[in-house]
């Protein structure tokens, strides 16, 4: 009943979102040539793009014309110009040419004295973007507090109970433990822990830390989940045995069907990784565009009128803190999903290998 509630609810707010831009085309195109241009100013769709893609800054709000955000460092390598490093704010948010380069839609592009685009430059970027630099952060935090606790332990060792951030950590690294790694691995648990593990704190961190208002949603890059999810592909694939190849290519059933199955068994190696990539993607994407839609329905009612603004910002506020809260709790199941997943297919992989106790 609450499931259904909350995709009702879902569906309502989309359905007043997407009703209400061109109710706010009509209004405003009858309405005075000022109020069309402020009206047209507005792109909810060019908005919620620059929320969920990548950039060369980290943007936390507007007043006006200025822009408070941090600008980060540009690298570029171009073999007819040489190394370039400078900031980003030297574009002045893509108003401005510096060194010979612009920026256009978040791409950094080479121009001629004229200042359009000279397609005769190559341009290698090595650039530090939002993603990167929010991932570096992840990783150095994980990096931290997992040595930290280590630490710990090496100090005290296991007489002496867990405090801080020991004290939280040692639960979930249990659960993650008894409840992913046991199950699906057997005995062979302890060699595969490292690495999820690892999996499970890093897709973690990166989560919580996109919900941060102005921050990237690393995980919500396509790039950053192909990356993670070949990683996975590679540990099944050197995790596997003679019994797992040969149910791929001789499955135990009769010859008619093998021609059949024997190709839907091979595809099925690459379809399990893409699993692994999609859904995290696809998730963490979906929960960022619904709180970013219910934020600018605030901006879209007030286009239409000043006291439909503000009447419905309580309520846009009210459901964009529970999806919110919604969305913490998904950066743990994500977590928890794709580091499951990646030990269930790291087992199926080594079919045979387990012991008849385990079985």
């Amino acid at each position: 009943m609450v499931s259904r509630s909350i995709k009702s609810l879902l569906v309502l707010a989309f359905s007043v979102f997407l009703l209400s831009a061109p109710v706010v085309a009509q209004h405003t195109e009858e309405a005075a040539p000022a109020a069309h241009a402020e009206a047209s100013a507005f792109d909810p769709a060019k908005l919620i793009m620059e929320h969920i893609m990548d950039a060369h800054e980290f943007h936390f709000f507007s007043l006006g014309e200025k822009h408070i955000s941090l600008p980060l460092p540009v690298i570029l390598y171009s073999p007819q110009r040489g190394l370039s490093v400078f900031s980003y704010g030297k574009f002045h948010h893509g108003h401005e040419v510096y060194e010979g380069y612009k920026s256009e839609e978040g791409h950094i592009v080479p121009v001629n004295a004229a200042g359009e685009h000279d397609a005769s430059i190559t341009v290698y970027d090595f650039s530090l973007t939002r993603n990167v630099v929010q991932m570096l952060i992840a990783l150095t935090i994980l990096v931290v507090l997992m040595v930290g606790v280590a630490n710990k332990y090496k100090k005290n060792g296991a007489k002496v109970a867990p405090s801080g951030f020991q004290n939280a950590v040692e639960p979930v690294i249990t659960f993650v433990r008894d409840e992913v790694g046991k199950p699906n691995l057997g005995h062979a648990y302890e060699k595969y822990m490292p690495y999820l593990l690892t999996v499970f704190f890093f897709i973690l961190i990166n989560n919580l830390l996109g919900l941060i208002p102005g921050s990237a949603n690393v995980t919500g890059n396509i790039a950053f989940t192909i990356v993670l999810g070949v990683i996975s592909f590679l540990v099944i694939l050197f995790s596997t045995n003679k019994h797992f190849w040969a149910h791929i290519f001789n499955p135990p059933v009769p010859g008619f069907v093998k021609p059949i199955l024997v190709p839907v068994e091979f595809l099925g190696i690459f379809t399990k990784p893409f699993a692994l990539i999609v859904r995290l993607f696809a998730n963490m994407v979906a929960g960022h565009i619904v709180i970013t839609c219910f934020v600018m329905l605030i901006f879209i009612f007030g286009a239409m009128s000043k006291v439909a603004g503000w009447g419905f910002a309580p309520v846009s506020l009210a459901f964009t803190i529970f999806i919110y809260l919604i969305e913490i709790l998904v950066a743990f199941i994500q977590a928890f999903i794709f580091t499951n997943l990646t030990a269930v297919f790291i087992g199926q992989s080594r079919e045979g290998a387990h012991d008849e106790a385990h079985h």
